[in-house]
């Protein structure tokens, strides 16, 4: 994160919203960048690595708690859903997605800049994930959501996806099977191993890993799995 110019990154449809955005966050000092839908949202999360993300939720792709459930596979980074929706059932979903903060459409532009100073200075010196991470021949793009092997892109399940990219976020380093559980099935599944047990047993199918000599997914016996650092 860049101390004097922090980069935040405005998916919301509606040009004059995002218009209105850019000027008042360029007048704080703050770098813009933008995206009309949740795909381009996801791929500028992943490239730019921006230190706060604003969310609209009626994206014309997709659902806009569906980008903040897909952006917390893989980013920590403090996001703030501005939406028309006002309803306390989208703002406890939003929140238990993993949203920082909820502000409701119409809003005062003033309160909006204080929840931003606010968000960022709870993330300040949090950490910055890569765009790409590899495992020998192995890459995981969170920017496009695709796994390659020996440049031959592999097609991963929702699940298989958020399984291997929680482990390449902590490549080298053992993942346990409750915080798998919990941050990809829901705090209710921290007891339900089969299911990552048949998850990874896919993913090594996929990756022609044997788990008896493995060359990238290294089960840690009770305790959880490891991504290997080649």
């Amino acid at each position: 994160m860049t101390t004097n110019q922090p980069t935040l990154l405005v998916i919301d449809d509606e040009a004059q919203i995002r218009k209105l955005l850019r000027i008042s966050l360029v007048a704080q000092g703050y770098k813009v960048l933008e995206a009309a839908n949740g795909t381009e949202g996801l791929a500028q999360a992943a490239l730019a690595r921006p230190d706060l993300v604003v969310l609209d939720l009626g994206l014309p792709d997709m659902d806009g708690q569906q980008v903040l459930r897909e952006l917390r596979e893989w980013s920590q980074v403090p996001v703030l859903v501005l939406s028309v929706r006002a309803s306390e059932g989208e703002k406890v979903l939003a929140l238990d997605g993993g949203a920082n903060d909820y502000v409701t459409k119409p809003f005062g532009i003033q309160e909006f800049l204080a929840r931003v100073r606010v968000l960022l200075r709870q993330a300040s010196g949090g950490e910055r994930l890569e765009a790409q991470v590899t495992s020998g021949a192995l890459r995981v793009d969170f920017a496009y959501r695709r796994v390659s092997l020996d440049e031959v892109e592999i097609s991963l399940t929702r699940k298989e996806f958020a399984v291997l990219g929680a482990l390449a976020r902590h490549l080298g380093r053992v993942v346990t099977q409750q915080q798998l559980l919990k941050d990809i099935w829901g705090p209710s599944h921290v007891d339900d191993t089969h299911y990552l047990r048949v998850v990874v047993g896919h993913l090594r199918q996929k990756l022609g890993d044997d788990p008896a000599a493995p060359r990238f997914i290294v089960t840690e016996a009770g305790i959880g799995y490891r991504l290997l650092a080649i």
